[in-house]
């Protein structure tokens, strides 16, 4: 299990990872930071450089061949159709619309794929990306976010969690 690392707060890394909760799985770190029993946390980034580091050699393992090295895209017409009808697939460094997905969408495009809704991304399963490796990628492409766009996702997951 990877573990939850530090999270920028107040910059006391005991007591964020005292709240985070300590040996839990990253997925189940990210629901306590949206959930309203963690108010303080809500908006904040994941900073564990072990995680980050993690994140991005699976990102570029799994993801870069179609979504860049660095989550910049590999081409500057991803909102342009192709011959088949399909967009390529998008950057995910923040000049997209990823961020525009709460975590719950994110997750289920990541592990079912887009291909049942006319997309060309492949389903990412359990059996290729475990839950916390899943997150890993998740936690290093939103760190390319600008603050502005990491925090109006981080507030549209927490009102998503809480029902709103």
């Amino acid at each position: 299990m990877v573990s939850a690392g530090s999270v920028s707060t107040d910059g006391n890394r005991e007591t964020a990872i005292r709240r985070f909760g300590a040996g839990r799985s990253l997925l189940a770190g990210i629901c306590l930071l949206l959930s309203a029993e963690a108010p303080a946390l809500a908006t904040a980034r994941i900073t564990d450089q072990a995680l980050l580091g993690t994140g991005r050699d699976l990102f570029r393992s799994h993801c870069a061949a179609c979504h860049g090295a660095n989550a910049e895209g590999t081409t500057p017409d991803w909102q342009e159709r192709d011959a088949s009808g399909k967009l390529p697939p998008p950057p995910l460094n923040g000049t997209a619309h990823t961020w525009h997905h709460p975590l719950n969408v994110l997750v289920r495009m990541i592990r079912q794929g887009t291909m049942n809704i006319g997309g060309s991304m492949p389903a990412w399963g359990k059996d290729v990306l475990s839950d916390d490796e899943l997150f890993a990628i998740i936690v290093w492409f939103s760190s390319l976010w600008p603050d502005d766009l990491f925090q109006y996702w981080m507030e549209m997951n927490r009102a998503e969690s809480a029902g709103n």
